[in-house]
């Protein structure tokens, strides 16, 4: 039987709504990249994407491709030097330390929630990210707005809204 053209604009309308959901949120399993960017002259340095929405048990990996630069990825929590908590209290603190152009550093995350982490040499210039696992509940993350303390004005202006990353799965830098 010979499909007609009805049933096959149905079904290729099908696959892209299929795929425009996948975008929401990362297929499980899948290793997300965050790459660590600046400019040639160290004017402007940033985590692309800054925001990014992953389920449980997904891994993100970060990697330098800054030539001219050294960068850490580093949770907001108080085992890192007496940072506020900015993820949940159950989840794994991380510190990659220093990496250098091309050297990476994964984390798997399996805590529900929203993580906050930054590049410790270059927090005041705003180079901070925020990863949203799975479908936390408001509470999970209006907390955080309070967890301001000691953060640089340029970090608190630089995170993205939770609600962004949840609508579009992964937002970048304007």
């Amino acid at each position: 039987m010979t499909p007609t053209r009805r049933e096959i604009l149905g079904a290729g309308g099908g696959l892209a709504a299929a795929l425009s959901l996948s975008s929401l949120a990362v297929s499980g399993g899948e290793m997300i990249e965050v790459k660590m960017r600046g400019r040639d002259d160290g004017s402007h340095v940033w985590f692309d994407p800054i925001g990014i929405l992953i389920k449980p048990g997904q891994t993100i990996r970060w990697t330098n491709l800054n030539p001219g630069n050294s960068h850490t990825t580093t949770a907001y929590n108080p085992t890192n030097f007496e940072r506020p908590l900015r993820m949940p209290t159950a989840a794994k603190s991380w510190d990659s330390d220093y990496l250098l152009p091309d050297e990476s550093f994964s984390v798997t995350f399996t805590e529900q929630g929203v993580y906050d982490y930054y590049c410790i040499p270059h927090e005041h210039a705003g180079m901070v990210g925020r990863i949203v696992v799975g479908r936390p509940e408001a509470h999970d993350w209006t907390e955080l707005t309070g967890a301001n303390g000691d953060l640089p004005e340029e970090a608190v202006k630089a995170f993205p809204m939770v609600e962004d990353i949840m609508t579009k799965g992964i937002v970048r830098r304007a």
